[in-house]
């Protein structure tokens, strides 16, 4: 049986540097660092097998190996582009195989590279051979019954990544150009037949977590790569009447659970790494994960919230 901190430790898989400087250190320094131009900050972490395997072009690309630093000749967005459909074409990554024609932001320093795109992009799923900060909506919707909370709960698809296993009542990766709020909305429509004005006037924004984590076979594609990622967080309260219903091929069904058979099944691994995470959030703003019943409760809460190593968005 898993417990609160079991399932932390499951997502946010990724060291930290005061539990074991050295050995921090040496993984760390093993990596590439993938910079938007020279002299900014690193945007993600790229692995050696990766470099290795990716088809750099001394064209576009600064590929320094002494010093373990990447970044894209200009225009950015194009060589990202153009790379990783190259990658794809030679079959270097399996993770590329679900290639998803939908474009991620890769958010850098604010204020830095006035020649260069004025917004980097990448396709999604190039996203975890670079290591960048990827960003993405969950959202809880919940009942009030006679009987206590109870919460809605997807099954994923077998189909899918994480097939089979619980996740969020919606879920979904932020585009380029979309603010979280619309992708709630356009989330809420696809997996759950949510009206467009039940999500826009009943969603209530409730922050964001944040986790490094080790991608798994699970995921799709190769174990290993690096996904630092920001969820923003929503909840919904519905009425008994409000029954979502799958519209796409990402949920088999929705079961409308108690807060015990959430815990239950939480406790038995069912549920998507991430997803627990959020789920053990939305048990602690609503009272129902307190200091009086975890003992590892600061930590718990303090991991929810890591400072990734990398710049954040300030905007979407």
């Amino acid at each position: 049986m898993k417990s609160s901190l079991d399932l932390v430790n499951d997502c946010d898989s990724f060291p930290y540097y005061d539990d074991d400087p050295q050995a921090y250190t040496e993984l760390v320094s093993s990596y590439y660092k993938l910079y938007t131009q020279p002299n900014s900050k690193p945007v993600g972490y790229v692995l050696p097998w990766v470099v290795k395997q990716m088809p750099w072009d001394d064209a576009h690309w600064v590929v320094d190996h002494d010093k373990k630093q990447i970044y894209p000749r200009l225009p950015q967005s194009k060589v990202f582009d153009a790379t990783l459909r190259r990658a794809r074409e030679i079959g270097a990554f399996k993770v590329l195989e679900k290639w998803r024609n939908e474009l991620y932001t890769v958010h850098r320093e604010s204020g830095l590279d006035p020649m260069g795109d004025p917004t980097i992009t990448m396709e999604r799923s190039g996203s975890p051979p670079f290591g960048i900060v990827t960003y993405g909506v969950h959202m809880t919707t919940y009942v009030n019954t006679q009987d206590g909370m109870k919460i809605w709960v997807p099954k994923r698809a077998k189909g899918k990544t994480y097939g089979g296993l619980f996740d969020n009542t919606v879920a979904g990766g932020i585009a380029t150009g979309e603010q979280p709020l619309e992708c709630i909305v356009r989330e809420g429509a696809e997996e759950a037949s949510f009206p467009e004005e039940l999500v826009r006037s009943a969603a209530k924004p409730c922050g964001t977590i944040s986790y490094f984590s080790f991608r798994d076979e699970r995921a799709g594609g190769e174990s290993g790569l690096l996904q630092p990622e920001v969820q923003f967080v929503y909840d919904m309260e519905v009425g008994e009447d409000v029954v979502p219903k799958p519209c796409d091929d990402e949920v088999e069904d929705f079961r409308l659970w108690s807060v015990d058979e959430v815990q239950k099944a939480l406790s038995e691994g069912l549920f998507k790494p991430n997803c627990a995470l959020l789920l053990l959030d939305f048990f602690i703003r609503h009272g129902i994960l307190t200091p009086e019943n975890e003992k590892n409760y600061i930590e718990i809460v303090s991991r929810l919230h890591r400072r990734l190593p990398f710049p954040t968005a300030t905007a979407m």
